[in-house]
């Protein structure tokens, strides 16, 4: 018999929101700022996992990525593009503000971000209003898949393995949070989501919340 879950660990990209900076958003800064596509995802392959483990910050992730040579545009408006990906995906936001108001769980999330693109997103989107801790790569300067992120989220949260569970629409990621005996759901949308949590936790079935504004 599974105990109940009394905290929620969850990523942000694909789950809550869209992906800050992923392959079809750099495709699209390539096609819209004349670059070349093959060369600028070489150099971020090169480059972006120490972006995301906050060893780089922006600037210098943008020098090696895009300002190594002169450009037609600004890097402020290059910036805005990149911030300007990030949108809300529907229903999971208000999903988890009232799964955490009617079953007092602790959320926290754990994601691979870099600082800035991670900052703009917890205050353009609220996420801060109702997640409780963010266990992010760039904070700990560990990444997923990584299992020292989970062990780290466990720690931070003061939860155990056998009382939490974890949301990522990436299932290697869900795999991994399992070999610490964390229950995980491979999300796709929120009332799938919440039909597994509510087999692993006995939370209550979903039912659509009213959106909210942010």
């Amino acid at each position: 018999m599974h105990q109940p879950i009394s905290t929620l660990f969850c990523d942000v990209g694909g789950v809550m929101l869209t992906n800050g900076w992923d392959r079809a958003a750099r495709r699209l800064a390539c096609e819209t700022f004349g670059l070349d596509g093959a060369e600028v995802d070489e150099r971020h392959h090169l480059t972006f996992d120490a972006y995301e483990e906050g060893k780089l910050s922006l600037d210098a992730y943008l020098d090696r990525t895009v300002f190594y040579a002169p450009r037609a545009f600004s890097r402020q408006d290059f910036v805005a593009f990149m911030l300007a990906r990030s949108e809300p995906l529907p229903g999971m936001r208000d999903y988890l503000r009232a799964l955490k108001a009617r079953h007092g769980i602790k959320i926290v999330a754990v994601n691979n971000e870099g600082r800035e693109l991670n900052m703009h997103r917890i205050r353009a989107f609220g996420l801060g209003c109702f997640v409780d801790a963010f266990v992010s790569s760039c904070f700990v300067h560990c990444r997923k898949p990584d299992a020292d992120i989970f062990r780290l989220a466990l720690d931070i949260a003061q939860a155990t393995p056998e009382t939490s569970a974890y949301i990522d629409d990436r299932a290697l990621f869900v795999e991994v949070a399992a070999t610490l005996g964390i229950r995980g759901v491979v999300h796709v949308d929120a009332a799938t989501t919440a039909r597994a949590l509510e087999a692993l936790g006995g939370f209550a079935a979903y039912c659509a919340p009213q959106p909210q504004m942010g």
